[in-house]
């Protein structure tokens, strides 16, 4: 993988040893936690939207 900028979220503790970085890519985003940073998990766009607009909806309610 190419040399990727990581971007770290502003709600990262003061020592920025634990957060969820995020880089854009040719084909999408990657992903990885600071404090695991060889292991990288790549995904769209469209798909890292997807969760993040569920994760900003609230807890799942169970089904029936």
């Amino acid at each position: 993988m190419p040399e990727l900028k990581w971007l770290k979220s502003s709600f990262s503790e003061a020592s920025g040893n634990a957060c969820v970085e995020i880089a854009t890519t040719h084909d999408g985003v990657a992903l990885r936690e600071s404090d695991s940073p060889a292991d990288v998990l790549t995904t769209g766009r469209a798909a890292l939207a997807a969760l993040v607009r569920g994760v900003k909806s609230g807890p799942l309610k169970p089904q029936p």
